[in-house]
């Protein structure tokens, strides 16, 4: 499977320990590379596009003066939008609380845009899950932080831990896409390259 990739070598630009799991899960040998990139966005980008776009300005910050030819640079950023508002990661506690308190009850989308880079060609897409929450109380809430300590993730929380099993009642579309990176759509883009 994906015997079109052994000529590259596979550097994906992520620190995300669910990154790495998925990517593997696919059958994908690559090493890990990140580069600090501002992760700021035009303010009239509608909220849809700021994943795709946040990919690529990743993908990007890998010159390709300093990519050999041979490699190929994987990227992903995922956000998190509830009433048209973007959920990032949590700079706090109390921000956490209050992301959970906005997603109590809803349904969200999750936004994974990735970016496959090679210096011959660019490919970015992205693909939308529709996450819905039960209502969650405060102590379920508090559990959740105090145990699971979600600031590393967008919306402050993680599909694939406690409140995941306990206070997600629906996932329509890719569960995996939730988690941080949309493995089917990648598996066929990278299929194609």
């Amino acid at each position: 499977m994906l015997d079109n990739l052994k000529k590259y070598n596979i550097v994906l630009a992520s620190k995300s320990p669910r990154r790495q799991e998925l990517l593997k899960g696919i059958g994908v040998d690559f090493t890990i590379l990140t580069k600090e990139v501002d992760e700021s966005y035009p303010s009239r980008l509608p909220s849809i596009d700021v994943a795709p776009f946040l990919s690529l300005k990743k993908a990007k910050a890998f010159q390709d003066a300093e990519l050999p030819d041979n490699y190929m640079v994987i990227t992903a950023d995922t956000v998190v939008i509830v009433d048209n508002e973007i959920l990032g990661k949590p700079k706090d506690r109390d921000d956490a609380v209050r992301m959970i308190n906005e997603l109590s009850g809803k349904a969200h989308k999750v936004v994974t845009g990735v970016t496959v880079h090679t210096k011959e060609k660019t490919k970015t897409f992205s693909v939308v899950s529709k996450v819905t929450f039960e209502i969650l109380d405060s102590q379920e809430i508090s559990y959740y932080i105090d145990n699971y300590k979600p600031y590393d993730k967008a919306g402050a929380y993680g599909v694939q831990e406690w409140i995941g099993y306990c206070g997600v009642s629906n996932v329509e579309g890719s569960y995996f896409n939730v988690m941080g990176l949309p493995t089917q759509k990648l598996y066929k883009v990278l299929k194609e390259f």
